[in-house]
């Protein structure tokens, strides 16, 4: 049997906030855990936050990258969703690495689409990273508490493109994204 080694990102989307990948080689503790895993995005909070728990001790190699609004502003979302994973695979020792999506990162990584449905290395590095993520936005929502990050997580809702219109960007906004999201959209 090889070792698989899971990776996926969380945040590519969000107006404000890095973006966030993790790789996971599931522990052979995990037998049990692996019928319960699934995509972060079909779990409630609830059930990421006590999955993420119990993978964190179960033994499995899990390794996090992430990547500053900075470097999105400079270098742009493609670059850094790639990025992510280039880091990833030199981190994590594995013999085969499955990546969710359709990105072409070269031989050593294979890109599935639905792979965080299909995948349970790529359903436990999913819940990593939007446990990982949503903590980062928690986090900054202390801080400037006007865009509601601790429920949108920085994405474009009405609700944070009205704070955008009367407070303006933070450092932690994506320029190109933020500019995208305040146009004016034709009637």
């Amino acid at each position: 049997m090889s070792v698989i080694c899971g990776m996926d990102e969380c945040g590519r989307g969000p107006l404000a906030g890095p973006i966030v990948a993790a790789a996971v080689v599931l522990s052979a503790k995990c037998e049990v855990l692996r019928s319960k895993l699934n995509d972060s995005k079909k779990l409630s909070a609830k059930k990421r936050n006590i999955l993420h728990k119990k993978l964190l001790k179960s033994g499995s190699v899990i390794e996090i990258e992430i990547i500053s609004v900075r470097q999105i502003n400079s270098q742009g979302i493609g670059w850094a969703n790639k990025e992510l994973f280039k880091r990833l695979a030199k981190k994590v020792l594995a013999e085969k690495y499955i990546v969710d999506g359709n990105l072409k990162l070269g031989k050593k990584i294979t890109s599935l689409v639905k792979a965080d449905t299909k995948i349970p290395e790529v359903m436990a590095a999913s819940i990593v990273a939007k446990v990982t993520r949503d903590k980062i936005m928690r986090d900054l929502h202390e801080q400037f508490p006007h865009y509601g990050w601790q429920s949108n997580m920085g994405y474009g809702t009405k609700y944070h493109i009205s704070a955008l219109r009367e407070h303006g960007p933070t450092k932690h906004h994506r320029k190109l994204f933020v500019s995208t999201a305040l146009k004016p959209h034709p009637k």
